[in-house]
């Protein structure tokens, strides 16, 4: 995976990342550029732990993924209520560089990266309940599905080893 860099996202790359051929994932599965930005935004303003990288193949950008401080939400598992925990949002890969480990690369990376930056904690996503494909892939790195939802997408956790 030499290849590919992660650098933050910010106003100069997210015209870029705008662009990736991402329409074949639902905006009901993965929220698009512009309102990860605003989360971003309102992480920096907030000075939220955690960070968004914009995703590069050599000059390419191909991705987004955000991995930061979660709030306390209402419909989150009763487990992890009280407990400070990382919410993964935004994560999408360009669907030409799907299904060749770069994802599943990306992921490990980033959170290796909040990790060494941040201290360790347990991360919590949602999945669509259709999207079978992240389901499966969560599922191989660790995540553990729960019966707990938030609209249409299922809780998942996983917790530090």
């Amino acid at each position: 995976m030499d290849l590919i860099s992660l650098e933050l996202l910010s106003n100069s790359n997210i015209e870029y990342i705008r662009k990736i051929q991402r329409d074949d994932v639902s905006e009901d599965f993965v929220d698009t550029a512009d309102t990860i930005m605003e989360l971003t935004q309102y992480g920096l303003d907030h000075n939220c732990k955690g960070h968004t990288y914009a995703i590069k193949r050599a000059n390419e950008y191909i991705g987004l993924i955000l991995l930061g401080e979660a709030f306390e939400w209402d419909t989150d598992p009763e487990e992890m209520k009280g407990v400070p925990f990382f919410r993964l949002m935004g994560f999408v890969i360009d669907k030409r560089y799907r299904s060749g480990g770069i994802g599943g690369y990306v992921l490990e990376k980033v959170i290796s990266m909040i990790y060494d930056e941040f201290g360790v904690r347990p991360i919590a996503l949602g999945v669509h309940k259709d999207n079978t494909g992240a389901e499966r892939f969560y599922i191989n790195h660790g995540f553990r599905k729960t019966d707990v939802m938030e609209g249409n997408d299922y809780y998942y956790l996983r917790y530090p080893n």
